[in-house]
């Protein structure tokens, strides 16, 4: 039986996307297969999901497959057998491999009908991701359609140009890491205040998950939202001062150029 997609690598991200797929019902488990490395990750996968568990992709590929998806490390690409793009003549291979470039990648699967790059992130976890994605040249609706069924079982996709990729794996990739480091610095304040650690975490994390919903349903742009909340000589008005005085927009601005700069280096063939 020839597969709908198989998976090298199952780890967090491609559980996510199995389990989306699965719950959407988008493919069967008899039609999906992985394989990893021995770490056990490809058979805890398998077992609870019912879909296939191959020893290496040579043997999942075997009997074909419409879709390669390349979710293992960035680092265990070169360690790929070179004998792959064989087996995908005709496929779409689809990366979720950091720093992993569209010429890189069309260069090791010259036969593949399609490459995309991709990046996702961690809240595609419970599906509240965001992934933006980009071909390898032209494809038709039909094929980013195709493309955006599998993404999308992790949240919402984004078609971008290549070079946008990287931006937004500084921003929304590595975005995550932002908030929950923004959540401990909220937490360890209130502790600082006299709050009890796990109250101080249980308000650190609604809070933020409560301004990110009312952020997402609002109409308004977040710093109208800001200003709502911000009365003059308010509590909220002293701790923004605070913000401004350090300048936390500034602050953020680097760290993200930071990851911008990173991302660019992880893309380059010299890394």
């Amino acid at each position: 039986m020839k597969l709908e997609i198989a998976f090298v690598g199952a780890g967090k991200m491609v559980s996510a996307i199995v389990n989306g797929l699965l719950n959407e019902k988008i493919f069967q488990p008899g039609a999906m297969a992985c394989t990893s490395a021995p770490d056990g990750t490809s058979e805890k996968l398998s077992q609870a999901t019912g879909i296939g568990q191959a020893d290496s992709p040579e043997e999942m590929l075997a009997s074909g497959t419409k879709r390669l998806l390349l979710g293992c490390k960035p680092q265990q690409f070169d360690q790929l057998d070179r004998d792959l793009s064989e087996w995908t003549e005709g496929a779409t291979v689809l990366s979720i491999m950091a720093g992993i470039t569209l010429e890189t990648l069309s260069e090791r699967f010259p036969k593949a009908r399609h490459v995309v790059r991709s990046m996702p992130n961690t809240p595609g976890q419970i599906g509240a991701g965001v992934t933006a994605y980009a071909f390898a040249g032209e494809a038709d609706e039909a094929s980013r359609s195709d493309v955006e069924k599998v993404l999308g079982s992790l949240g919402r996709v984004f078609a971008v140009k290549e070079p946008e990729v990287d931006a937004v794996t500084a921003m929304s990739g590595s975005g995550p890491g932002y908030v929950f480091e923004f959540a401990c610095a909220l937490e360890e304040a209130g502790m600082q205040i006299g709050l009890e650690k796990d109250f101080a975490r249980t308000l650190a994390i609604e809070t933020i998950l409560g301004s990110g919903r009312l952020m997402a349903r609002s109409e308004e742009h977040p710093e109208t939202l800001r200003n709502y909340v911000t009365s003059p000589k308010g509590t909220t008005l002293a701790a923004l001062e605070q913000f401004a005085e350090a300048d936390f927009r500034g602050l953020v601005a680097k760290a993200v150029q930071a990851a911008h700069n990173r991302s660019l280096e992880l893309s380059s063939p010299d890394a």
